[in-house]
């Protein structure tokens, strides 16, 4: 537990750039594909698509 303590600007940092990253990514019109390509995944792998 001390471990993530002690690099805890390291570990903020990494969340952040999740963020950006996330959000770049969304702003690209990237949600979209993913969320089409996920939800027809799952209708695969159930049988209905």
């Amino acid at each position: 537990m001390n471990f993530w303590e002690n690099r805890r600007h390291l570990w903020i940092g990494g969340a952040l750039a999740g963020v950006v990253f996330l959000a770049a990514g969304a702003a690209q019109g990237q949600f979209g594909v993913i969320w089409q390509k996920a939800v027809m995944i799952c209708m695969e792998c159930i049988g209905i698509g």
